[in-house]
């Protein structure tokens, strides 16, 4: 293991709008190298996203509907087209500096994809892929990961959104990604059972720094806001 550091921070259930302006407070920070990298790991409130050059003809229901099921819609900074974040959920914002790790845009896609593909297979004994036209963590036909990013200054924002027990429902409203001949899946429905999200939390904190060949800890929430209000 190298001597590289990631933290680790549990945020928990954040509205998207203000967990995108913590990222931006914490990529500064990496970006000066007065933080190491972070690994933020939150829910989101249901929510409606769309990337840079996302569609909103991608958006399936009128903002009456949306309104009614309290779903916001936001677009994005990030890659990609339309998604949905909601409750469990594990949506995964690595900040990190890739002039640090030595990673090029690429490579840091790869990295992601083939963290969740290598956990899902050791933890499960599921096969899942990347599919290099369409970024993500698959199986078969449906996407269980997507993946989203943004690099500035060559340090990450966005990042991944994993469904663990996420009402896959709510993927009826948008064509996930753009894609319309793929569906979605969660780890509830391929084990057939609802999963302890915070193992799962875990798990995606261990495979990820294992990955980037990072060491790694877990930083306090009520700490690290903390230290983000004193630099």
């Amino acid at each position: 293991m190298s001597g590289l550091r990631m933290a680790a921070v549990k945020i928990g259930m954040m509205d998207y709008m203000a967990a995108y302006d913590l990222q931006l407070k914490v990529h500064d920070l990496v970006r000066e190298e007065k933080l190491c990298n972070t690994l933020l790991l939150l829910e989101h409130p249901s929510v409606i996203t769309l990337g840079i050059s996302g569609k909103t003809s991608n958006i399936l229901v009128d903002e009456a509907l949306l309104n009614k099921k309290g779903i916001q819609v936001y677009r994005s900074t990030r890659g990609g087209d339309a998604t949905y974040h909601g409750p469990g959920q594990i949506v995964g914002y690595p900040i990190f500096n890739l002039r640090v790790l030595g990673r090029k845009v690429r490579q840091y896609v790869s990295h992601l994809e083939a963290t969740m593909i290598k956990m899902l297979k050791e933890e499960y004994a599921i096969e899942a892929v990347s599919d290099p036209k369409f970024p993500g963590v698959w199986i078969g036909n449906n996407k269980i990961t997507a993946i989203g990013c943004r690099i500035s200054r060559w340090v990450s924002m966005h990042g991944f959104a994993y469904n663990v027990n996420t009402d896959l429902d709510h993927f009826k409203l948008i064509t996930p990604c753009g894609l319309v001949d793929k569906g979605v899946t969660s780890l509830e429905r391929l084990l057939g059972q609802k999963q302890d999200y915070e193992r799962q939390v875990d798990l995606t904190i261990r495979y990820l720094a294992e990955e980037f060949e990072m060491e790694w800890f877990v930083e306090n929430k009520e700490d690290f806001l903390k230290g983000l209000e004193e630099v």
